[in-house]
């Protein structure tokens, strides 16, 4: 796969091994910041678990860690914790649109 190349079955097929093999979802960015949770921002892998599943992210800029309440890292963990959710979604949306071009083509 290319970065701006068009997405092959054989790559969407790739993503969706990868999503099936992660923890199911959903999963909820925790940010210190906005939730007020005090301590680190987390992802929560399994909301409705009765013990702890969470995934907790690093960032380090020209060797430095940053902080627990950084907009970049907070930015990070919604899109990981998002990711979860939306690339099956995403996977599902390219091949119906197109299953659909292929129809209206006659194929």
């Amino acid at each position: 796969m290319t970065a701006d190349g068009p997405l092959t079955e054989e790559d969407l097929s790739a993503m969706e091994r990868r999503a099936a093999a992660a923890a199911p979802g959903p999963w909820a960015a925790w940010l210190e910041g906005r939730h007020g949770i005090g301590g680190d921002s987390f992802i929560q892998v399994r909301p409705e678990a009765d013990q702890d599943d969470e995934i907790y992210v690093s960032r380090f800029v020209e060797g430095a860690q940053l902080p627990g309440q950084d907009p970049r890292l907070d930015a990070d963990i919604d899109f990981i914790a998002a990711a979860r959710q939306d690339v099956p979604r995403l996977i599902a949306e390219v091949r119906r649109l197109r299953a659909a071009a292929e129809r209206s083509r006659g194929w």
